[in-house]
């Protein structure tokens, strides 16, 4: 059956394909920095492959209905149209026979062949570049590229990562991921649950489904803080159309739909508890720490550089502390400046950190543009769950490099009690914000002047 699903590839995408190129389906994030050198090479071929696949079955005639019936066996419809397109891949919408509604994630033709050409042209272009500009130091895009590229090729590895994530976060009930169906995919095709719902930067969209935005934001920054800080396997590709958000019709809970598990990061330990303890310091604005940290994961002397990068605030507002205040627009133009200023700066910090750090800062900003697309950056609540999955992470690690049982409760009684202050905090930050916390304050005020 699986075999089937693979020969319905090549159907599928010569139906369809046409579509690929259309402005409609076009997503730009599909083309990051990783992308760009296969992307170039890539669209002239599969456009090519596409245009003789169509002429080579006209409609109509008796090999296309032959193609067609071959689909009828697996799907009761199988909807042409994709309901999205990216560089590697295209989704439609099936119905299998059981009566069962399924995506179906068909790889485009020639992508498998296409890929190691792609990287040499890549590899090449930046040789031509760096002998032309000696100070330019981009050579890693190679290696990302070699690495990432074979594992987003193969939706086997994708649907693993799935069930990873889906075990690995069950205790978020507001997680939904798409159950695969093993039986039905293969490399090249991916067959899971129909799952749809408005994308995470729509706020159009959660407010006329009643939907707090709010919530969702502080929902999304507790699944990424999980994900980086506490089990270091990391979804690396959050971009709108693959985070989607819908209201469940029985129990009017939220839900959030993580969709296209094709690239993760896998951080090591050292890595780990290094990242975690500069996010500390970060918050606590602690510049010694953040030097410390930031030094250790290769940032060198231009940490305050790369405290900016990952904070995407200024340095001042990094001394005076992230949580104090939200990003103003003055201060926003700064960065924007300042990053065409410091280009050559920021070159070198890529080259220097830890190859692990690439995909995390595309990560933060991918996720800082949903913030802003919401309007709930830099709050509050997203640094206090940061903090108590940096406070969980580190004291497990110390607690599993402790041979003594009374260092091993200590560890945990001072984890308790950093969560419960957090805990306080944030019930003192919500009562500040709500009427009755107004109520409590004005009382208490009226209180004070009576006694004096």
């Amino acid at each position: 059956m699986a075999r089937r699903a693979l020969k319905l590839a090549s159907l599928a995408a010569a139906t369809s394909g046409i579509y690929l190129y259309g402005n409609k389906f076009l997503d730009p994030n599909d083309f990051g920095v990783v992308r760009v050198g296969r992307a170039i090479a890539t669209t002239a071929v599969i456009t090519y492959d596409y245009l003789t696949s169509l002429r080579s079955v006209p409609y109509g005639s008796e090999e296309y209905d032959f193609l067609k019936s071959q689909i009828k066996e697996l799907f009761v419809s199988f909807e042409d149209t994709p309901l999205g397109a990216a560089s590697l891949a295209q989704v439609h919408k099936a119905v299998l026979q059981d009566g069962r509604t399924v995506a179906v994630k068909i790889q485009h033709p020639k992508v498998q062949a296409q890929s190691s050409k792609d990287i040499l042209l890549m590899e090449v272009l930046l040789l031509v570049v760096k002998k032309i500009f000696p100070d330019f130091e981009f050579m890693w895009l190679v290696e990302e590229a070699k690495k990432n590229l074979p594992l987003e090729l193969d939706f086997l590895n994708e649907g693993r990562n799935a069930e990873k994530v889906a075990h690995m976060l069950r205790n978020f009930d507001f997680l939904k991921v798409p159950r695969i169906y093993w039986e039905l995919s293969t490399r090249r095709v991916l067959l899971m649950e129909f799952m749809e719902g408005g994308q995470v930067n729509d706020r159009a969209y959660m407010e006329r489904n009643g939907i707090n935005v709010n919530e969702i934001s502080r929902n999304l920054g507790k699944l990424y803080s999980e994900m980086i800080f506490v089990n270091g396997f990391v979804h690396c590709d959050p971009h709108p159309g693959n985070v989607l958000v819908k209201k469940c019709p029985a129990s009017g809970k939220a839900h959030i739909i993580l969709l296209d598990h094709g690239l993760y990061q896998v951080l090591s330990e050292s890595f780990r508890m290094d990242y975690c303890r500069l996010w500390q310091a970060l918050i606590k604005a602690d510049m010694k720490r953040v030097q410390k940290y930031s030094q250790r994961l290769g940032a060198g002397d231009l940490y305050p550089l790369f405290a900016c990068m990952l904070t995407a605030r200024s340095w001042e507002s990094v001394n005076r502390g992230i949580d104090r205040s939200p990003v103003s627009a003055s201060e926003d133009v700064e960065i924007r400046s300042n990053a065409a200023a410091y280009l050559p700066q920021i070159t070198q910090l890529l080259n220097n950190v830890p190859r692990q750090m690439l995909l995390l800062l595309k990560t933060n900003d991918l996720l800082r543009g949903i913030e802003s697309a919401l309007h709930t950056r830099a709050s509050a609540s997203s640094f206090l769950n940061m903090s108590r999955c940096c406070i969980r992470a580190v004291s497990t690690y110390q607690r599993s490099k402790s041979h003594s049982l009374y260092r091993r409760a200590q560890i945990s009684l001072t984890e308790a009690l950093s969560l419960w202050q957090i805990n306080l905090y944030e019930l003192f930050l919500w009562l500040k914000g709500s009427q009755l916390g107004n109520w409590v304050i004005a009382l208490l005020s009226r209180m004070h002047h009576s006694m004096y």
